[in-house]
C-alpha cells in the first residue's frame, strides 16, 4: 500500500491548520502570547495521538513541519507567515518523535527568510525573531537544498496544493514605492524649484509645467487607490466564500459527459482500425491473386534407386531399351526367335507323346 504522505502534505492536517491560522489571523495580532492561549483552547497538540509506530510518527511530523514551513513563505501575508512560524516552534517542542525530526529549510528561501526578519526588527516585533533564533540555536532548523526528501518512485509531476485566497498577501508595491519620505522629498524638491524660478527668471510666466499641490495630489490618489484595493479584496473574498462547491447532481452530469465522451472517442478509434484492417486484408488478397500460382511440386515422386544411380553414375542409359535381356547375341530385331521353353515342359510333352505311341 502506497504511503498517504506520498505528496509531502496531508489533506486533513492541513485543512486543520488552515482553520487554525484563519483563527489567528482574526485576532489581528502577532504576539506570541496570543498564538499560545489559541494552541492550548484548540488543543493543537493532539494531532500527534493515535499513531503507535515510531516510524509512522516520524513521517507524520516531517508532514507536519513541511506544512508549517509552507505557510512561513511567501506569498503568504505576514500574519499568517508569523502563525507559520509559530507552527513550526510549536510542531517541533511537542513531536514525540525520538530523536526530534528537524525543520526542513531550502537553500532557495533563505533570501525570503532574511527579509521576513528584517521587517520584523524594522517593525518591532522582538517576540518573532526571538522564536527563529531560538529555533536556529536549538539546531531545529535544517538547511537543505531541496525542502523535501529526494526519494524513489516519486510521482514525476507532484499534487499541486491549493493556496487559501484569504491568507495571501496583498499586493502593496505602490504603497511601497510611494512612502512618507518619499512624498516628503518630493514636496521639498518642488519647493525649491519654485524658489529658483522666482528668483532666477526675471519676467514671471503665469504658465507652469508643474502642479503646486503635486505631493498632496499624489497622496489622495494613493489614499483613494489604497481604499478601493481593500474594498475590491473584501468583494473577491466574500465571493469566494459564497461559491458553494458544485452539488452532487453536477458531479454526476460531469463525470456522466466525461465517460459519454472517453466511450465515443474508444469507438471511434475502434472503428477506423476495423476499417484499416479490412483494408489492408482486402489489399493484400488482391496482391496475393496478382501473382501467378506456382506449380506444387509432386510429392508422389519417388527418388531413383540404387541399381539406376549406379547405372547412371558408370554413365549407362537407364532408359528401358528394345533388345530382349535373354538374347545378347542377337544384333537387331528384324528375326526374333521364341524363347526357349523350360525344360520341363519339354519333358511333359514328350512323355505324352510316348504315351499316345504306346
Amino acid at each position: 500500500m502506497p504511503s498517504k504522505y506520498a505528496n509531502t502534505f496531508y489533506e486533513p492536517l492541513t485543512e486543520d491548520v488552515e482553520e487554525f491560522l484563519g483563527c489567528f489571523q482574526h485576532a489581528d495580532s502577532v504576539r506570541l502570547v496570543r498564538f499560545t492561549a489559541l494552541w492550548k483552547n484548540a488543543r493543537f497538540s493532539d494531532v500527534f495521538l493515535g499513531i503507535a509506530s515510531m516510524s509512522e510518527m516520524r513521517r507524520f511530523c516531517r508532514v507536519a513541519m513541511a506544512t508549517a514551513v509552507k505557510y512561513f513563505l511567501p506569498p503568504y501575508c505576514y500574519q499568517v507567515r508569523v502563525g507559520g512560524l509559530y507552527l513550526m516552534h510549536a510542531f517541533y517542542y511537542t513531536q514525540p518523535a525520538v530523536p526530534r525530526v528537524q525543520i526542513r529549510l531550502a537553500l532557495r528561501d533563505w533570501e525570503d527568510v532574511q527579509k521576513f526578519l528584517r521587517d520584523s526588527i524594522a517593525c518591532g516585533h522582538l517576540d518573532v525573531v526571538f522564536v527563529y533564533r531560538k529555533l536556529v540555536a536549538a539546531k531545529a532548523v535544517d538547511y537543505t537544498a531541496m525542502p523535501h526528501l529526494l526519494v524513489f518512485q516519486r510521482p514525476k509531476k507532484a499534487k499541486v496544493q491549493e493556496m487559501c485566497a484569504g491568507m495571501l498577501a496583498r499586493a502593496n508595491g505602490v504603497q511601497e514605492l510611494l512612502t512618507e519620505d518619499y512624498l516628503e522629498e518630493l514636496s521639498n524638491v518642488q519647493n525649491h524649484y519654485y524658489k529658483i524660478k522666482n528668483e532666477l527668471v526675471e519676467v514671471r510666466l503665469q504658465a507652469t509645467i508643474t502642479h503646486a499641490d503635486f505631493a498632496s495630489r499624489l497622496k489622495d490618489t494613493l489614499n483613494e487607490f489604497h481604499v478601493w484595493q481593500q474594498k475590491t479584496f473584501k468583494q473577491t473574498n466574500d465571493a469566494c466564500k459564497d461559491e458553494a462547491k458544485p452539488t452532487e447532481q453536477e458531479d454526476c452530469r460531469s463525470r456522466a459527459a466525461l465517460l459519454a465522451s472517453i466511450k465515443m472517442r474508444g469507438y471511434e478509434q475502434s472503428l477506423c482500425d476495423s476499417k484499416s484492417r479490412k483494408s489492408c486484408q482486402e489489399e493484400a488478397e488482391d496482391s496475393y491473386r496478382s501473382f501467378p500460382k506456382q506449380q506444387a511440386p509432386d510429392k508422389r515422386e519417388k527418388p531413383l534407386s540404387l541399381r539406376a544411380r549406379t547405372w547412371k553414375t558408370l554413365g549407362k542409359n537407364t532408359e528401358k531399351s528394345e533388345l530382349h535381356s535373354w538374347l545378347l547375341s542377337a544384333p537387331d530385331q528384324e528375326g526374333v526367335p521364341l524363347r526357349r521353353k523350360n525344360s520341363q515342359e519339354r519333358y511333359k510333352q514328350e512323355k505324352e507323346g510316348y504315351v499316345h505311341l504306346s
